[in-house]
């Protein structure tokens, strides 16, 4: 199993090659900081929950759920 540590880089790397100002961007930020910053997985779950505005929500639980998955 991968820590949160290995997937916030790789969500930092996803937010790096994102275009400035995009949604990807944003949802990529916003879970490198959140896995960067919680106790596992499940903690970064609940956290990312709390986003918002919507979309901003959506495309960080959709990336989140990719990076877990491998």
């Amino acid at each position: 199993m991968t820590d949160n540590l290995d997937l916030a880089a790789s969500a930092q790397e996803l937010a790096d090659a994102a275009p400035a100002g995009s949604l990807d961007r944003t949802a990529a930020t916003s879970v490198a900081i959140t896995l960067a910053t919680t106790r596992d997985a499940d903690h970064a779950r609940q956290t990312l929950d709390g986003l918002s505005p919507d979309d901003v929500r959506q495309a960080a639980l959709q990336l989140f759920d990719r990076l877990r998955a491998g």
